[in-house]
């Protein structure tokens, strides 16, 4: 019986093979296996015993594991009797505990995973990138409280966006050599078991998987380095959900300024035939509560009695898998929907122009400043002025062009001029190819 959303509905093929049951399962005989080659090295066990063993252990099924574990009710040592019964080889599990070889396969498909998140932000930031500099140059209309604010460009915005996914990508970067290690330290942490080849051994494991050995463990790998992957994956969530609350409410009928794809036959509501919804936005929202919401029993599985208990374990099979499987989701839509975007030129114009100049009250405050005036006492001028063409219906200009104060500064051709979105917009323009050159540098 299928139940959860994730097995029917979210999350790409991809990423669900890596933290599937039978995937984990192989990671985890991987990890015996490598065990198995570490212990022949120092001369536990002959090579060709370890490599035979290998050979064999590939042999074992998901299903052999489960029957057994369903007799003895323990899922590692479930998996060891599974792969001593294929093999018959006595040093299985030699001086391992279950974390040496749950978190050690766990950093595998961190691993994997870390390589698809890296491949998809790259992706997204140079989608951004792309629209960032196409549209540089389209100066819009800004809104700060919802409510209209200076001009800016489409391109502006776009910038601010990959800046942000850029950054994700460098903090990636940055905890993957705290995240991806693994342990071969025993019951506690000490490798009694190994005696003076402990180091060695471990060593040897990591070796043969590619990662690295923890620093220090206890029965398991301290657990601030999921913590710090979660609030990764949550972060990421926040920038994802974002942009995509801003694609929605520009999206909104009354604005109309961005467009997600519309599929030729694709419904947007079982009633009202004409709607054209944003549901990947949308889907991107949701599910983005969703991630950042493991961030809190993860860091609760953080905090565990003396060496170790079993708090964690529970929590992590979901909140591991979950997290990454579903961010990947949200940032696969978000590469879907910039990449399939469009932008309605007019209604970006139409948009401008219904605040009849009231948006650029500042850029004839600053001019009148620089001619003379106290800031101050410019803005009470101008502040009155733009309350009069709210009361009244009119333009700001109609109402500048009736004010003696005013006029003594400026012509009615001068405050054209200065009235004039395109001439308000400052730095954007060169703003956003400084960004899009950084952003192509870090990401490659």
């Amino acid at each position: 019986m299928i139940v959860h959303p994730i097995d029917y509905r979210y999350g790409t093929p991809e990423m669900k093979r890596i933290w599937s049951e039978d995937s984990k399962i192989k990671r985890m005989i991987r990890v015996e296996m490598a065990l198995l080659r570490a212990l022949a090295k120092k001369g536990y066990l002959s090579e060709e015993e370890a490599k035979e063993a290998k050979k064999k252990a590939l042999k074992i099924t998901p299903e052999r594991v489960k029957e057994i574990e369903a007799e003895i009710k323990h899922d590692i040592m479930a998996l060891v009797k599974a792969i001593t019964e294929a093999t018959n080889c006595k040093w299985i599990h030699f001086g391992a505990t279950s974390n040496d070889i749950i978190d050690t396969a766990t950093a595998l498909q961190l691993r994997d995973s870390v390589k698809i998140l890296e491949m998809k932000l790259r992706r997204l930031a140079n989608l951004l990138a792309e629209k960032a500099l196409e549209y540089r140059e389209i100066v819009c209309l800004g809104r700060t409280h919802g409510q209209a604010a200076l001009p800016t460009t489409y391109g502006f915005r776009f910038a601010i966006w990959a800046s942000e996914v850029a950054r994700h990508y460098i903090r990636l970067q940055q905890i993957k050599e705290r995240l991806l290690v693994g342990k071969m330290s025993g019951a506690v942490g000490t490798q009694a078991a190994f005696g003076k080849d402990g180091f060695e051994i471990e060593e040897e494991v990591m070796r043969l998987l590619n990662l690295k050995p923890a620093i220090i463990s206890s029965q398991i790998i301290p657990r601030d380095v999921y913590c710090e992957y979660i609030e990764f994956l949550g972060n990421l969530s926040v920038t994802l959900e974002k942009i995509a609350l801003n694609f929605r409410l520009l999206q909104r009928a009354e604005v109309g300024e961005v467009m997600e794809r519309f599929e030729a036959k694709q419904v947007g509501s079982s009633t009202m035939p004409h709607k054209r919804n944003p549901i990947d936005c949308e889907n991107i929202c949701g599910i983005a509560r969703v991630v950042r919401g493991f961030v809190e029993p993860q860091h609760q599985s953080a905090i565990l009695w003396e060496e170790r208990d079993l708090t964690n374990s529970s929590a992590e099979r979901i909140t591991l898998v979950e997290a990454t499987v579903l961010a990947d989701h949200i940032l696969t839509k978000m590469i879907r929907v910039v990449s399939g975007m469009a932008i309605n030129m007019e209604n970006i114009r139409r948009n401008l122009e219904m605040q009849r100049g009231l948006n650029l009250s500042e850029a004839v405050m600053i001019e009148m400043t620089k001619r003379g005036v106290g800031r101050q006492e410019a803005h009470e001028i101008l502040r009155q002025a733009a309350m009069r063409a709210y009361e009244n219906g009119t333009t700001l200009l109609d109402e500048l062009l009736k004010d003696e104060t005013i006029m003594r500064f400026f012509s009615e051709e001068e405050l054209r001029e200065i009235l004039r979105p395109e001439k308000y917009v400052g730095t954007a323009v060169e703003r956003v190819e400084r960004v899009v050159e950084w952003v192509r540098e870090v990401v490659g």
